[in-house]
């Protein structure tokens, strides 16, 4: 019988791994235990050191998961910036997904790094969460499905992954010290689902194991976890590296599985683990099995000597710019569309929003990447609309902080010694200094650094009283245009190492400027190193907040301009104070008085179009009142030319939602904030859907949910074996694409099961008036139970009915199985 071109692919697959398999006991087999310790402890923020004696060169790891940032914190080094990874799941498409991770390789390459800390696979558990823009979704299957081809993306371009944060780290508050109370059957089903399926289709090089607690564990230390399931049932053979500053224990976490201990130079490896093995505390296996790890991951990524990479030939080249706007425009979820608001028919457009000028396009914290440009929605629709068709006002501003100098700012940093002599600079462009490590301009290092100074230009856009301020902790000293408005030390309460990082910026002067003068700026910080942080860094930011014009006059003008527009198209957004790393949301509404500026609006103008710039869900008390509500996410550096492209018709809106979307008071899992230092998860298997559904809720728009430009009829379903095949008929007038959704539901009901869950999607394409197929194959794993009584799988044998259709609540059609 002929050899299959799949089976003979895995024969040289095996064969290489074992030519790597032999490079990597070799080299091992030459270390000593110093070399070994200091191995799997992190040479700076971003690296491990190299072992020149068994050609092993040093391997850099950058976070991601929308772009590669690199080892340099800075606008300095741009990169490109994809849509949020709620966003990429949103498209439903695992393929799109693998262009997205290939491209991320690419860049990756080009900035040097071996490693991206991506991606996120904690699920959705509350919609509080203020790092789920981060994330895929509330649903395991969608999530172990996207992340899949995220991760075999970003491996065929030879780079690796390490799926994060391993596990259950599902919220931000007291996420260093919270342990999550979770049944073994819901880490099961849920939290533990999308990195086993990731660890089964996709075979990652690395997990990052996360900061809190699982069952009063902490998960760098959690040897059940980490050795017996992601290690032994699931047979993961990468590296395993710690969440940043994570690590706790010596002994703990090398028992516990952990591999690598970041960042460094001071972790609990290195010489305390070498100190460790010879007090007897630790065997030098425990170590070895560690560094083969690591030495396996640097072989497939090409840089230990003698070993052949995974990949020798990247792939071809791919436009960055193109499959943002392309990711974008396929993730933006139309879920109203009333009297076909959209697309937009001719006429004059009046652009609303301060989101519309100055977009926000991803959130905070480590993902944040720095792209050559942003494009806003006010430059995409002023390019893509005829000239003098589209007026713009601001109406309502979201955002009641301090911003990092941008706009209008022209800064370098000046590095003085001790004795106020300059030793170094370099350019600030964005107002924010982030040095971790060594990385500081050429000529200084930590021992000489004494004081860092902003110093530079400001040209005001708007004039009156602008206001400027700090982020960041210590003494600082503030002059803006030739006077001093603060001279003094700026601290915090909180109990967090990154608070000069994420923490709110603190105004701290107001200046009356004028439109188009310049002025001299500066902001002076002494040099301390943070407390519980254990490398050297500098971090800080002056901020800067344009002047604030009365409220209800912005409104009043939004709506004048409105009224006198064919349509409206208003732009709301959250902020970094909603969504980003760091902490959770309080509660569900926009910022600000945007929902009161889109009550006026729409009453002003029926032809009311939303957009909702939010990376996880948000309330939408006026969506009844409005003509098209179209969900944009954060979305990447071409989200204004991919929102032409969906408003004006050139493509449709591809996106279905990966989340429900509710009200905060209907929703049922709330709870993020632990009480003495416990979370438990009392909802056991039911977040999400599953939760709405056993509530007995009606949310605002249900998961799964999404429009395109044209119709859809579900003509039928048919089961064969363990596939169902679904008929569809494009019954509108131009060509789209639709993601047919698969659900399980068992025909007799189950209090301990979801009434049902979503076991197969496919996306499929027609032109009007065409029928395709969807073909969707049932996973065994749909079936199934974890039987906490035998702690094994369960396969529930019964009848169940497989239901298609365009969202958990609109199935079209059905068909009976039996198993």
């Amino acid at each position: 019988m002929a050899e299959t071109a799949e089976n003979a692919g895995m024969k040289a697959g095996n064969v290489a791994d074992q030519a790597r398999e032999a490079v990597v006991e070799a080299a091992l087999g030459k270390l000593g235990l110093d070399a070994k310790a200091r191995l799997l402890s992190g040479k700076d923020m971003w690296s491990l050191p190299a072992l020149p004696e068994i050609g092993l060169t040093s391997l850099v790891m950058s976070d991601g998961p929308i772009g590669v940032r690199g080892v340099h914190w800075t606008a300095d080094d741009p990169s490109i910036a994809l849509p949020s990874p709620t966003a990429l799941a949103a498209t439903w498409d695992p393929a799109l997904a693998h262009r997205a991770g290939a491209l991320l390789a690419q860049e990756a390459r080009r900035k040097r790094v071996h490693v991206l800390l991506a991606p996120t696979v904690n699920l959705h558990r509350s919609p509080l969460g203020g790092r789920h823009f981060e994330a895929y979704s509330e649903d395991p299957y969608l999530t172990g499905r996207i992340g899949s081809g995220y991760v075999r993306g970003v491996q065929s371009g030879g780079v690796g992954t390490t799926v994060k944060h391993f596990v259950a780290n599902d919220a931000e508050t007291d996420r260093f010290t919270v342990s999550n109370v979770v049944s073994e059957r819901a880490l099961r089903e849920l939290y533990l689902a999308p990195f086993e399926a990731i660890v089964e289709n996709a075979h990652p090089w690395g997990i990052m194991t996360a900061y809190n607690s699982v069952n009063g564990t902490t998960m760098t230390e959690h040897r059940y976890l980490v050795n017996e399931i992601l290690r032994g049932e699931w047979g993961f053979d990468g590296f395993n590296v710690s969440d940043w500053t994570a690590a706790r224990s010596t002994t703990g976490d090398i028992e516990g599985g952990l591999d690598v201990a970041m960042p460094g130079p001071q972790t609990v490896y290195g010489a305390p683990l070498a100190a460790a093995v010879r007090a007897g505390e630790v065997e030098e296996a425990k170590v070895d099995e560690a560094v083969r790890n690591v030495l396996r991951l640097a072989a497939r990524v090409g840089i230990l000597d003698g070993a052949e990479p995974v990949v020798t030939e990247p792939p071809a080249a791919i436009d960055g710019e193109a499959l943002a706007r392309e990711i974008a425009r396929r993730a933006f979820v139309l879920v109203r569309n009333e009297r076909q608001a959209l697309p937009l028919k001719p006429g004059t457009v009046a652009l609303i929003g301060a989101a519309a000028r100055d977009a926000r396009v991803l959130g905070g914290g480590s993902a944040t990447v720095f792209p050559t440009r942003i494009v806003s929605p006010l430059d995409g629709l002023t390019a893509a609309l005829p000239e003098g068709s589209l007026t713009y006002a601001v109406g309502a501003d979201p955002t009641e902080e301090l911003a990092v100098a941008d706009k209008g700012f022209e800064l370098r940093a000046v590095c003085r010694d001790a004795n106020g002599e300059v030793i170094g600079s370099g350019s600030a462009p964005n107002g924010q200094i982030q040095w971790m490590g060594d990385d500081l301009p050429e000529g200084v290092t930590h021992d000489t650094l004494h004081t860092v100074e902003l110093t530079g230009t400001f040209t005001p856009r708007d004039s009156g009283p602008h206001t400027f301020g700090i982020k960041g902790l210590g003494a600082f000293t503030l002059t803006v245009d030739g006077t001093t408005y603060f001279d003094d030390a700026q601290r915090t309460d909180k109990d967090d190492p990154f608070e000069a990082f994420f923490g709110a910026p603190v105004p701290r002067a107001q200046a009356e400027l004028t439109a188009g003068e310049p002025v001299e700026v500066s902001l002076t910080h002494v040099v301390t190193l943070p407390e519980g942080i254990p490398m050297k860094v500098v971090g800080f930011s002056l901020a800067h907040q344009e002047p604030q014009r009365d409220a209800d006059e912005l409104i009043a003008e939004a709506v004048e301009a409105a009224r006198a527009a064919d349509t409206a198209v208003v732009v709301v957004a959250t902020t970094d104070r909603v969504e980003s790393e760091g902490y959770d949301r309080k509660d569900l509404r926009l910022p600000g008085r945007q929902d009161e500026l889109v009550h006026a609006v729409a009453a002003a103008n029926p032809n009311t179009v939303v957009v909702v710039n939010s990376g996880s869900p948000v309330e939408l008390p006026w969506r009844d009142e409005v003509a098209a509500v179209l969900l944009t996410w954060f979305p990447g550096q071409e989200g204004g030319a991919a929102l032409a492209d969906v408003l004006t018709g050139a493509h449709e809106p591809g996106g279905r939602l990966p989340s429900t979307w509710g009200s905060f008071a209907d929703a049922p899992v709330t709870q993020v904030v632990p009480a003495d230092g416990e979370l438990p998860y009392t909802e056991g298997v039911f977040i999400g859907y599953r939760a709405w559904e056993k509530e007995g809720k009606t949310p605002s728009y249900p998961f799964g949910h999404g429009l395109g430009y044209t119709d859809w009829t579900y003509e039928s379903l048919e089961i064969s074996g363990m596939t169902a095949t679904i008929r569809v008929h494009n019954s509108g007038e131009r060509a789209g694409r639709e993601v047919v959704q698969v659900y399980l539901a068992p025909v007799e009901a189950d209090a301990e099961r979801p009434a049902r869950w979503l076991a197969g999607f496919a996306g499929v394409e027609a032109g009007p008036g065409e029928s395709v197929e969807a073909v969707v194959d049932l996973p065994r794993r749909a079936f199934e139970i974890w039987d906490e009584n035998v702690a094994s799988w369960a396969f529930v044998k019964g009848s169940y009915e497989v239901q298609a259709g365009r969202s958990i609540i609109d199935r079209r059609v059905a068909a009976a199985i039996n198993v």
